[in-house]
């Protein structure tokens, strides 16, 4: 990839004010992500002994969770984090305890359990969006906040490694539904703390005019045009952050069912469980190894070329011929999996105005999500039809052509008003807004 420099130290980013008193409390309500979804698949099974219900409970859930994400971003962005996302989080934990309790013991109705699940769902708070909405008030720095934004997403990978360990655990002394009611605990404490921090306190300080409740409002252009658009698509680096991160979204989503479908096709079915911590792995230390350096290159090729790596890496596995080999090779693909979703939040970042942050953000996410959700369907449907082999070069199609396009575009996008903005940093003018100079999720 492109000429890397020296970065700043993980620990400068951790010696920033405010960065401790913040980020422990949004990793402990973040924790609660890690764990609530396979809890609550536990406890359906264990109360209704059907999958089926499972399967309706958990789509309304995911439905609610996917499909209100961006109003959600939009009343933190309007309201501010004490006013909206508190609320938020207040409801989405009693529901949680609603569940855990009408799933303790067999024989819950399944209109409760529908009920309480959608519920949840909507009110789920978007934890991931504002912790990169407070790194970006915080820091200012492009590679200081590159460096934040690693950070951010290893851990949040940790998360979603540490999460289900902790739900096993709390299931050798009780039912599945203790993992709903712990997760009600961790979303509330989590998010007490992150919106008394000083640096939330800070970010809803800094709202003057027409900026949000959660940052800064955009600061006047003395060069007579806006420093920012007004709108979050009105860059093509929103737009291509949100399409590759959809294209990641459908492959690697999908790539979970065709991972599954080769390891039973060959019978070692529980290496499964090897393949998928060997991708997270692969994709945890690619995030720290992404943050350590400054690229040269700018944020939307970079993506591009995360993208084709990624794309190419998912097709390269038609070629494994068993579970040893798909292991290794998906360790060497999950090196690109946190960089690219680094990458996409970082872009959706410096594309919008500072009142945008938090949507825009959530839109990466929601997008990856849906990705996920559509490749893993569709992919059940092919593999009644072709060997998990075939599966491979299509999907990892999918997230190279997307990548194709954005680096074509990207070589024909640098804006006048993008080099005015860096030209009055470079001469000490009026600098432009943290989101320009940044980050990774």
């Amino acid at each position: 990839m492109p000429s890397p420099d020296r970065a700043p130290t993980y620990r400068a980013v951790l010696r920033v004010t405010g960065v401790p008193r913040f980020l422990t409390p949004a990793m402990l309500g973040r924790l609660s992500y890690g764990m609530v979804s396979l809890a609550l698949i536990l406890a359906v099974v264990h109360t209704t002994g059907s999958y089926a219900r499972v399967g309706l409970v958990m789509g309304l859930f995911g439905l609610t969770v996917a499909v209100l994400s961006p109003l959600r971003a939009l009343l933190i962005d309007r309201h501010g984090l004490l006013r909206a996302l508190l609320p938020m989080a207040l409801l989405h934990a009693s529901a949680l305890l609603g569940l855990a309790a009408a799933s303790w013991n067999p024989g819950a109705h399944l209109g409760s359990l529908v009920a309480l699940a959608s519920v949840a769902g909507a009110c789920a708070p978007p934890l991931g969006p504002v912790t990169r909405s407070v790194w970006s008030h915080l820091i200012t720095d492009r590679e200081l906040l590159q460096r934040a934004y690693s950070l951010d997403t290893v851990t949040e990978e940790l998360i979603f490694f540490t999460g289900p360990l902790l739900l096993g655990a709390l299931m050798w002394v009780w039912p599945p539904s203790a993992g709903l009611a712990l997760g009600a605990v961790l979303v509330v404490s989590g998010t007490v703390g992150l919106v008394t921090s000083a640096a939330a306190r800070s970010m809803a300080a800094a709202r003057t005019g027409t900026g949000s409740a959660t940052e800064p409002a955009p600061k006047p252009d003395p060069g007579g045009g806006r420093a920012h658009d007004p709108h979050p698509t009105a860059r093509g680096g929103f737009l291509s952050a949100v399409a590759i991160s959809g294209a990641a979204g459908l492959t690697l989503g999908s790539a979970v069912l065709l991972n599954v479908a080769f390891a039973e096709q060959r019978g070692a079915v529980e290496a499964v469980v090897l393949v998928e911590s060997a991708q997270t792995a692969g994709s945890a230390l690619g995030g720290l190894a992404y943050g350590a350096v400054a690229w040269r290159t700018g944020t939307r090729t970079r993506l591009a070329l995360l993208g084709l790596a990624l794309g190419g890496g998912v097709a390269a596995a038609a070629l494994v011929s068993g579970v040893p080999v798909l292991v290794a090779l998906l360790f060497v693909i999950g090196v690109f999996g946190a960089p690219l979703l680094t990458t996409a939040y970082l872009l959706a970042d410096e594309s919008v105005a500072p009142g945008y942050r938090t949507r825009a953000g959530n839109w990466v996410n929601t997008a990856y999500n849906a990705g996920s959700t559509v490749g893993g369907a569709g992919v059940g449907l092919f593999l009644t039809v072709a060997p998990p082999s075939a599966g491979y070069p299509l999907i990892g199609a999918v997230l190279v052509l997307v990548a194709v396009t954005v680096l074509l575009t990207a070589r024909r996008t640098t804006t006048p008003r993008f080099r005015r903005s860096v030209l009055r940093t470079a001469t000490g003018g009026s600098a432009p807004s943290a989101t320009t100079s940044r980050r990774r999720r």
